[in-house]
């Protein structure tokens, strides 16, 4: 069967030379006992790990970041089971294939009433046709599916799909559960590097830990890695870990949740007014290679959506960032986009504008489209002055407080409030404004000082 990686093929029976086989392969675990940093779905008596025991599994989605354990639970799983188990890549299966697996699960439950565990790495690389092959056998209960993804399932799995999977979330390893893999990987002598009597530094294991951000697999191609380079040696120091680790890779996806996950830290710290928070959202997403340009666009939209008025000049400040960006381009441009999140962050905070906009647009679109007031509209024309466009507007410039007595909303609206200022910032000098306009107003407080035009 294309794709099947490991079909038939259970833990600890594998032949392949260790010699070439990489490090980060061989220390794969071989029981649910060595499997760590999972705890909270495969330590004794918890529900995942007594399916897997009791081989009574049902549909799984096992959703976490590269080097978790995805590929591993599922190898376990088919070492536990007796169930015929296929698996295969969506990088590397079609629909052809696809079709063929679901032939021969229906045979094999028809003929041997046996059950087919079908595990699929990366299922978020499936379109919605693809998924859709798989259904009707899971519904018939035909095939177990085990679906490992690093994207949200909510968008990348199609809900029928979803609705007959159990998600289970599988988290970034601790770095103290990385240096113990670590630690196993250099003194076991069967897989490991044990023969080679290579020490460590548990400083420097740790390093190695940080580097990998929570990633196994990552972690032990480094060791492998710095393993080679100290052959000499036989120490493995920090200082070798710091020369390895220059390039140090982060965790970031520019069209995925992380990419999603780290604006809204970064909007929402700002909206709680958190300067360190801000500035350090803001460098894990600028060092991760987001685009600067698509974070100075969140940073003029959070000025007006979240500070609006309560600071005129935070919108100046993010524009302003985002032409210093464009001119001097990356790096160069990342104190300008710290220095306007910072502003942002510490500036005085109001929605009012935003929810202005949102009562106002809401009413635009669902009631009835007033006609503009005829006192509101130019007359160019005899035609339109004989209509008496323009009659009864008053110059508020010719008002003695500078503001006329003449409804502008439409008759529908009239003395309808949109926007309501807060009491922070400038727009408490706005709220005294607006209140001392309607007091005049409600007093007649208004006179002509000009004719009305």
């Amino acid at each position: 069967m294309t794709g099947s990686l490991f079909d038939n093929d259970r833990p600890g029976g594998r032949t392949a030379d260790t010699a070439a086989t990489p490090l980060a392969e061989r220390m794969r675990p071989r029981t649910l006992d060595e499997f760590v940093g999972q705890d909270a779905l495969v330590a004794p008596g918890r529900p995942l790990r007594q399916a897997i025991e009791q081989d009574r599994l049902q549909s799984v989605i096992l959703w976490g970041p590269p080097g978790t354990g995805k590929t591993t639970l599922a190898r376990l799983i088919a070492g536990a089971t007796r169930a015929h188990f296929i698996s295969f890549s969506a990088v590397m299966s079609g629909i052809k294939e696809i079709r063929a697996v679901m032939t021969e699960a229906e045979e094999a439950r028809r003929r041997l009433g046996r059950r087919t565990i079908l595990f699929i790495d990366e299922i978020h690389r499936f379109n919605k046709a693809q998924q859709d092959a798989f259904l009707p056998r899971v519904e018939a209960g035909d095939i177990v599916l085990i679906g490992a993804t690093t994207e949200n399932p909510s968008f990348e799995v199609n809900s029928a799909l979803l609705s007959r999977s159990k998600v289970h979330v599988l988290k970034p390893l601790e770095t103290a559960h990385v240096v113990g893999i670590l630690r196993r990987a250099l003194t076991d002598e069967e897989r490991g590097l044990g023969r080679q009597g290579i020490g460590a530094d548990d400083e420097a294991l740790a390093g190695l830990a940080r580097y990998a951000n929570g990633d196994a697999r990552v972690a032990l191609n480094m060791l492998e890695l710095a393993a080679a380079t100290a052959r000499d040696s036989r120490r493995i120091d920090t200082a070798l870990v710091s020369e390895l680790a220059q390039n140090r890779a982060l965790l970031y996806d520019k069209s995925g949740e992380e990419h999603y996950n780290l604006i809204s830290a970064l909007h929402k710290s700002m909206r709680n007014s958190d300067a360190d928070a801000s500035v350090y959202w803001l460098a894990r997403m600028l060092e991760s290679g987001e685009d600067p340009l698509y974070v100075a666009r969140r940073l003029v939209r959070f000025a007006s959506e979240d500070i609006g008025n309560a600071d005129p000049q935070a919108l100046t400040v993010a524009v302003a960032a985002k032409d210093a960006v464009h001119f001097i381009g990356m790096p160069e441009g990342n104190t300008a986009l710290a220095q306007a999140a910072i502003y942002l962050a510490t500036a005085p905070k109001s929605n009012a504008v935003y929810r202005a906009y949102l009562d106002a647009a809401a009413a635009a679109a669902a009631e009835i489209a007033e006609p503009v007031p005829l006192h509101l509209r130019n007359a160019p024309t005899r035609l339109m002055k004989d209509l008496e466009y323009g009659k009864g507007y008053r110059y508020a410039h010719d008002e003695a407080a500078g503001i006329a007595d003449m409804e502008c909303l439409p008759p529908a609206h009239r003395d309808r409030r949109f926007y309501e200022p807060t009491g922070r910032g400038f727009e408490s000098t706005i709220r005294e404004r607006i209140s001392e306009w309607r007091s005049r107003l409600s007093r007649g407080g208004t006179s002509r000082r000009a004719k009305e035009e």
